[in-house]
């Protein structure tokens, strides 16, 4: 666990005073602020916490376009579920570079998909979030991102 720097957590178990940081650095970023000062009044945090945790949080998307993710998903063993994900991601303009689902056990399968993201594609969190959304689905992991 000591050699372990980076971790992948859902928004729902973020601390909020770190949703409010990401939220000032957009301010910062859109430059409808322009100091450190107006953003973390505009949010609600002091200046102490912003600068604590500036350089270390990063909403997923970036930098994800054009890049890899590897993702795990359990999902139920019925006909066409597979087919449901296979289209979402070609709605999103990415490419699938592997796949690979698990013999099914108790009518539960799980599928392992790296998806190519391009620069035309769209973002991996409105992805994710649809396929989550699709019957049979019943969680995604990420597994890994480049």
């Amino acid at each position: 666990m000591d050699d372990e720097k980076y971790f992948i957590v859902k928004k729902k178990a973020l601390p909020e005073v770190l949703l409010q940081v990401v939220e000032a650095k957009r301010l910062l970023d859109s430059e409808r602020v322009l100091t450190v000062q107006e953003a973390v009044e505009q949010v609600g945090i002091s200046r102490s916490s912003f600068y604590k945790y500036k350089d270390d949080i990063l909403p997923f998307h970036e930098k994800i376009r054009g890049g890899t993710i590897t993702l795990m998903l359990q999902m139920d063993d019925e006909p066409g579920i597979l087919s449901l994900v296979i289209n979402e991601v070609a709605k999103s303009h990415a490419n699938i570079l592997t796949i690979h689902q698990s013999i099914p056990t108790g009518g539960i399968a799980s599928l392992t998909i790296s998806i190519e993201l391009l620069l035309e594609s769209e973002d991996a969190t409105v992805l994710m979030e649809r396929l989550e959304a699709l019957r049979g689905i019943h969680y995604i992991k990420i597994l890994g991102r480049e």
